[in-house]
């Protein structure tokens, strides 16, 4: 700014200069010359009393005698030098200036500045104005852009910076900003994340054994006759399942981002988690065949919980567990001698919330097997579902 205020300030004060230096340009006689003009015919006048003009002279002048007007040749600017003969005057030698011709020339000279300058000033004014705009106009623009994207919500994309101009480390700085801005986001999604992964994971893993003391309790009763206190614990315990229940549904839409991580683990160990989860102890002795499977041990237990808690809760009878081998794959299966599913409703068993129709008057909120399927994807296995003499339960692991 303060470079173009001294260049715009120069160029008018060049003009003012050059125009002051035109309107006094005047017409330089030659003064020798006409000297010897005004000597030659006083010389003449003096012989012979007539006037003698010399020929010789490059100067353009005439004589003009006492008495005449002298108007025009004062209008043009001539010089005008009056010829003395014994102290009377007695004509006037006129020097024609050309004082149009230079006028005209002075006008046009000073046009040519004037348009000059006003052109100078254009392009300087244009130029400047070029320069704002790249070097600030179009930041900005940017800066402007970037903050509306920013207050959107969209993180994604970096403000590209110029790191030639003055505002390179301005737009770092908003650079910066929205990255600790993307970093805060990010950790707030994962903090939220690990908050609704802890509380579905906990709500679900507490309604399996809660439902086991509802049991244990219930076969209390049966055994030793009904208490007072037996019938506060079961209704507690009721109590307990619908907190839980409502607390899992708050949470039930980020089910599907409950970490798995599986590890190498061998059937031994799944044949203990399998025969930790029989509290009735009503699965037939069995044996799995040796080999080493990638499941995640934790969600591994809330499977087989819910799979051997639901042959409990709708048939309650004898269960068959055992695995073999086909192809590449590993089969557990798990099979109850119960009254089974409607073979329509096979396929909708691990769709959320679906309860099939033999689960009237049972509790259950349709979740178990949804988040059982969910669990074994993460594990490149699957379930499958048919009516065998009741309900055959078929997980598939890959090798």
């Amino acid at each position: 700014m303060k470079w173009f205020g001294v260049f715009c300030a120069l160029v008018l004060f060049a003009g003012t200069v050059l125009s002051f230096r035109l309107t006094r340009f005047t017409y330089e006689l030659d003064m020798l010359e006409a000297n010897r003009i005004i000597r030659y015919i006083e010389n003449n006048l003096a012989e012979n009393s007539e006037i003698v003009l010399p020929t010789d002279s490059y100067l353009d002048f005439v004589f003009v005698h006492f008495g005449k007007s002298l108007h025009l040749f004062i209008q043009n600017r001539d010089t005008i030098v009056p010829l003395e003969i014994s102290g009377n005057i007695f004509g006037y030698v006129i020097f024609s200036n050309d004082a149009t011709e230079v006028l005209a020339r002075s006008h046009l000279m000073f046009s040519y500045i004037f348009y000059g300058q006003v052109i100078l000033l254009a392009i300087t004014i244009v130029s400047f104005a070029l320069y704002l705009w790249r070097t600030i106009l179009l930041p900005f623009k940017k800066l402007e852009f970037f903050a509306t994207r920013v207050a959107s919500g969209d993180l994604s994309l970096p403000l590209l910076m110029d790191y030639k101009n003055r505002f390179g480390a301005f737009s770092e700085s908003f650079d910066l900003m929205r990255e600790q801005l993307a970093i805060s986001r990010e950790n707030e999604r994962q903090a939220n994340i690990s908050k609704k992964e802890l509380v579905a994971s906990l709500s679900h893993d507490i309604k399996t054994p809660a439902a086991s003391i509802k049991i244990m309790a219930e076969l209390h009763q049966a055994k030793h006759g009904e208490s007072k206190e037996m019938k506060v614990i079961i209704s507690k315990i009721d109590q307990i399942d619908l907190l839980i229940t409502n607390m899992f549904t708050a949470t039930l839409e980020e089910l599907t981002q409950l970490k798995v991580s599986p590890v190498e683990i061998s059937t031994l160990e799944i044949e203990k988690e399998i025969i930790a989860a029989d509290y009735k102890q009503k699965i037939q002795p069995f044996s799995l065949p040796e080999c080493v499977l990638s499941i995640d041990p934790l969600r591994f237990k809330q499977i087989v919980d819910n799979i051997i808690g639901n042959a409990y809760k709708y048939a309650d009878t004898e269960i068959n567990v055992a695995g073999y081998f086909e192809d590449n794959s590993f089969l557990l299966s798990i099979r109850d001698f119960g009254s089974g599913v409607k073979e329509e409703e096979l396929s909708l068993l691990c769709e959320k919330f679906f309860r099939a129709s033999n689960s009237a008057g049972k509790e259950g909120a349709g979740l178990g097997l949804f988040l059982t399927s969910y669990f074994l994807s993460k594990m490149n296995a699957s379930i499958m579902f048919k009516n065998d003499d009741g309900l055959h339960v078929v997980i598939k692991f890959e090798i």
